[in-house]
């Protein structure tokens, strides 16, 4: 086993302290915290505390630590091009927190400063890594596996639902900062949106509204994708939504799913039974709507597989260890931000 990488994380709030140090537990045989940066004085000392690892205040001077050689940005969303374009240009290798940048602009400026970065020729998976761990959901894979296995048919139509009613206060309903629903699960629900629609966007539709949130930043978004396939995926995210639906609802030619909390629901034509073949009737009806034909339906329900999306983690390391192409790459990101940024278009937001 190589040597583990010797991490610095930059902000220690939600993501860094409450998600990015949890999900390293257990993996320090990959991944050594050595150096935090916070402008806050007891995130820092609870870092020393918890890590025995050197703390900054500012983040030029992590950076400037030798002895980093990833860093970690976990920052607000409107600084996350800066921080991470100051840590490429000096050759540290750099996890970005979603969203990847505040705009498609910023991310496209920082893939040119990755592919700029005096380390970027002696490295052969790259130095910037965009943290889409929602990737590696359980559920999410679940369902992919569900839709390659054939038996919904031709899948036409996906939808998916992030619900909940919050009249949140904090700086993700701000738009100065980078919030609203669109940089906070967008960045997770696009790019499961475009897994799921497995061609090039053709089209897009896009509405946000703020409903219940008491920033200026929208709370309530839908987006529609038409792929290059005729494929659709609808999304909507919403913080506005009291009685919320399914997490995924999937519609083939032979059956359909449905994914709520941790069960799936299917029905779909058992795929050993062969269907008649039937024609159009030009003729007049019968005095009863439809026609009456029994279809061989399968119904079950099964409890969607258990795991983390933490191992990202591992993922990374072998990426910049090994060498290994890290699953999530620059072009499926940049992708994600060209979305969330067309998805602002003609609205106040």
């Amino acid at each position: 086993m190589a040597q583990p990488i010797k991490i610095g994380i930059v902000g220690l709030g939600r993501a860094g302290w409450g998600m990015h140090c949890k999900e390293l537990q257990g993996r320090e045989d990959k991944f050594q915290i050595v150096a935090a940066c916070d402008i806050i004085p007891e995130r820092r000392e609870r870092m020393v505390a918890r890590y025995g690892c050197r703390v900054y205040e500012r983040i030029e001077d992590l950076i400037a630590d030798p002895d980093v050689e990833l860093v970690d940005i976990a920052t607000r969303s409107s600084d996350h091009y800066v921080h991470a374009s100051a840590a490429l240009a000096v050759g540290k290798h750099v996890l970005i927190e979603k969203p990847m940048c505040a705009s498609y602009a910023e991310a496209v400026q920082l893939r040119e400063d990755a592919a700029q970065s005096p380390c970027a020729a002696k490295s052969p998976a790259g130095q910037l890594f965009v943290r889409h761990n929602r990737r590696f959901d359980p559920d999410f894979l679940h369902v992919q596996e569900v839709i390659a296995s054939g038996i919904l048919g031709d899948v036409y139509e996906i939808r998916l639902a992030r619900h909940g009613y919050q009249r949140r206060d904090d700086w993700q309903t701000i738009k100065a900062f980078g919030g609203g629903q669109l940089l906070n699960w967008g960045p997770h629900v696009v790019d499961h949106a475009l897994r799921f629609l497995e061609s090039p966007v053709v089209s897009q539709y896009s509405d946000l509204k703020r409903v219940a949130a008491v920033g200026d930043a929208e709370d309530h978004l839908k987006i529609v994708l038409k792929g290059a396939s005729g494929r659709i995926v609808d999304l909507e995210i919403s913080g506005g939504v009291a009685l919320g639906a399914p997490t995924y609802q999937v519609f083939g030619t032979r059956g359909s799913l449905i994914l709520a909390g941790k069960a799936i629901t299917l029905k779909y034509l058992d795929p050993a039974v062969p269907l008649e073949d039937r024609e159009a009737d030009p003729g007049t009806p019968g005095e009863t709507f439809g026609n009456k034909e029994a279809l061989p339906w399968i119904e079950e329900a099964v409890a969607v597989r258990t795991g983390d999306n933490y191992i990202i983690w591992d993922h990374l390391y072998a990426a910049i260890r090994e060498g290994v192409p890290f699953p999530v790459t620059l072009d499926e990101s940049l992708e994600v931000m060209r979305v969330l940024s067309a998805a602002r278009k003609g609205t106040e937001f």
